[in-house]
């Protein structure tokens, strides 16, 4: 099959959670044999990393892009004026459009498969009346990641995120009912994803065109450390421009942190990841003695292995964390909230160490930086569950079923025939 896969980031190197769920995808999709077209977003510091796709196999066409506060407030007055979403509008870009127009022309495109929720507004094309089979990979149910995320916005932009909120549910609605399959990542994100529907019979209906496929690690590169023996290091990390990371990680060093350093004087936070917010390297600065702020690292291993456990505070968000799955693959014991641990089949006490509010997460944190044995008994557990349930050559086997569905129905006429 010929698919053409389109994608707002280019998924490589695979060191945040949306890239790391499609470069998987894509590495699947190749070992069936298909020929697989990405069509992708891509900002000045991301085209060196072109040719390593290119050399997987895949096809590349960039379509250069560049954010700025200047142009978001352009898109945000275009928003409103129109009754779009904010989301959709800024990534409506006319080259993106034309390059997915070209292909359809050009090739017998097979599928195009819209890699997260702003890329299904180019999916929609044809030309002499033919429109390739369409399918949604929706990495979270987005409404739900906006409407979390108003709860914790200063009062006067609330209103905003509410209309946004209804805008983004209208998009993704439309896209789970018009297109031929879409991808889900939990059965929690399914339900988001149908509960706009206005009927039983419409929810039973799109259903059974919705396939949940959770998000993979690759468990053979990632293997447990070796980590430091009495350690009291804290880790965290996350894309830190991304709202919910941000707005998680800062709740932690404010409300929980203080907590743990009471009962744990010589406890240390080391916070990784890319474009941390100011307040975070202010904080760094002037309580460096517990606190670092890394930035982005090239190497994850060294600071995991220094530290005791990992910290994923979410209070905001859709999906999977892929953080917390690939720490169960290193071996890293994990404390985080419910929110966060949605999606991923892991037992508060088990896998994982779940709390809420600011004391007992505080508390979980304590007792297991004063249990080493604790700590082995969770990454011992933890790496097990990625291992049998969250391994990409076995998680994604299901796509198997979705693309071949297409494939006999382009076979007897129908989409994408």
């Amino acid at each position: 099959m010929h698919i053409l896969f389109l994608t707002q980031i280019i998924p490589y190197p695979p060191d945040s959670g949306p890239k790391v769920k499609t470069w998987h995808v894509l590495r699947y999709l190749l070992g069936r044999g298909d020929r697989v077209t990405l069509i992708s977003f891509v900002r000045p510091e991301e085209e060196q990393h072109i040719p390593a796709l290119r050399a997987q196999g895949l096809e590349v066409i960039p379509v250069p892009m560049r954010r700025s506060p200047i142009k978001d407030i352009g898109y945000l007055g275009r928003s409103l004026v129109s009754g779009e979403s904010f989301l959709i509008v800024r990534d409506n870009l006319a080259e993106f459009r034309k390059v997915v127009q070209e292909q359809v022309e050009q090739n017998k495109i097979d599928v195009i498969h819209a890699d997260q929720l702003t890329m299904a507004q180019f999916a929609t094309v044809g030309q002499n009346g033919r429109q390739p089979a369409r399918i949604f990979d929706a990495h979270n149910a987005v409404w739900t990641i906006v409407e979390r995320m108003a709860d914790n916005l200063p009062w006067f932009l609330r209103p905003l995120a509410k209309i946004e909120t209804g805008r983004v549910l209208d998009f993704e609605t439309n896209t789970v009912k018009e297109f031929e399959h879409t991808l889900a990542v939990s059965e929690i994100d399914r339900s988001a994803l149908l509960s706009a529907l206005d009927s039983e019979t419409e929810r039973s209906e799109v259903k059974s065109k919705i396939t949940v496929i959770p998000i993979a690690v690759d468990t053979q590169q990632l293997q447990p450390l070796q980590r430091q023996e009495h350690s009291k290091r804290i880790v965290t990390l996350g894309t830190l421009h991304y709202p919910p990371n941000a707005d998680g990680i800062r709740w932690f060093v404010n409300e929980v942190f203080p907590h743990v350093l009471v009962e744990e004087p010589g406890a240390h936070l080391t916070i990784i990841g890319k474009n941390p917010p100011a307040d975070f390297l202010e904080q760094a600065e002037q309580n460096a003695q517990h606190l670092r702020v890394t930035g982005y690292v090239e190497e994850l291993d060294p600071y995991l292995a220094e530290a005791a456990i990992m910290v994923v505070p979410v209070r905001a968000g859709g999906g999977m964390r892929v953080r917390i799955l690939e720490a169960f693959a290193r071996g890293m014991p994990v404390v985080t909230t419910t929110v966060g641990l949605e999606g991923i089949d892991a037992q508060d006490g088990q896998e994982v160490i779940v709390r809420d509010d600011p004391v007992s997460f505080a508390r979980a944190v304590v007792d297991l930086l004063r249990h080493p044995e604790r700590q082995a008994q969770l990454a011992e557990t933890g790496r097990r569950l990625a291992v049998d349930r969250y391994d990409w050559q076995a998680a994604l086997k299901t796509l198997d079923g979705v693309y071949d569905q297409i494939e006999r129905r382009n076979l007897q006429g129908g989409m994408g025939a």
